[in-house]
């Protein structure tokens, strides 16, 4: 198989998980392809010895799997390095909580094992689309976590006026406001007080960022639910962050965040289920009195 491996650049005390996983491609003569960040990072940083490899510095790559190696924000990185080319993902687990990382290091052999007989499970994940009223965003426009707009500064809060599929919803006044995915339920939406959502229920999240109104509630939405926001502010712009990618918006420009034309497969424990790593990670029931 061709594995494409994505890694964190700031976790040295992992390398000799790095370097285990590169052995056991390497002994079964796996095709490994590697990014050149996290390639020049172990090679110059770490002094990992590499196994023969291909460096990868752009998304113009094909592979079977791709293996992301850290918490989720690399898992992230490597959705967006994916793309549209339907690629499922191994996460493995080098963060803290990683809801999108499925397997520990100490798993890594066992995953391996299972991705080559194929007992895996494959989860399809919802993936969002940010388009400009005029002009193209600066970076990538695809998200699989959510589009949040965003105050730039710290003085006002923003206006933010919304409309679901050409009907007017409300003008929220707020620090910003998120839409989010399934996936996402779990990542800043829910650290505002969104709700969790299960992958595969087919919603959006709508979730005000400090609301100025006390009735201002999350809504959820269909995720075939085209949102157009218009966003003032007193400085006249503000930020829109896609999957923690930032850049600076003037007001004059309208937003549209869809469903995009394609999805992002994670690969799972055969055995996992939603349920059980929210229980797990959010310790759900635990009673840790003493």
């Amino acid at each position: 198989m061709k594995i494409a491996v994505f890694g964190n650049i700031f976790q040295q005390k992992k390398s000799a998980s790095v370097q285990n996983l590169l052995a056991l491609l390497a002994e079964e003569g796996e095709q490994i392809l590697i990014d050149k960040a996290f390639h020049d990072y172990l090679t110059g940083v770490l002094n990992v010895q590499m196994p023969p490899c291909q460096i990868i510095s752009t998304d113009d790559f094909e592979a079977d799997v791709a293996v992301s190696m850290g918490g989720d924000g690399t898992f992230l990185e490597a959705a967006r390095r994916v793309g549209s080319k339907e690629i499922p993902i191994l996460g493995l687990n080098m963060g803290r909580l990683g809801y999108l990382s499925d397997f520990s290091p100490e798993e890594m052999e066992p995953a391996l094992a299972q991705l080559r007989n194929g007992t895996l499970r494959t989860e399809s994940r919802t993936v969002l689309q940010m388009c400009y009223s005029q002009g193209e965003p600066e970076g990538y426009p695809y998200a699989l976590n959510e589009v949040a707009v965003l105050k730039r500064d710290n003085s006002s809060m923003i206006s933010i006026r919304v409309d679901l599929d050409g009907e007017y919803l409300t003008t929220y006044q707020a620090d910003g406001l998120i839409i989010n995915t399934p996936t996402g339920s779990t990542g800043y939406a829910l650290s505002v007080g969104g709700p969790i959502m299960s992958p595969g229920c087919g919603t959006l999240g709508l979730v005000p960022v400090a609301p100025h109104s006390l009735n201002v509630r999350p809504l959820t939405i269909g995720d075939d639910t085209v949102v157009s926001l218009r966003v003032e502010s007193r400085s006249h712009n503000f930020l829109v962050s896609v999957d923690g990618r930032s850049e600076a918006c003037s007001e004059d420009i309208g937003l549209t965040v869809r469903r995009a034309p394609y999805s992002v497969n994670v690969l799972k424990h055969p055995d996992g289920s939603f349920f059980r790593t929210i229980r797990d990670k959010l310790m759900w029931g635990a009673d840790n009195r003493r």
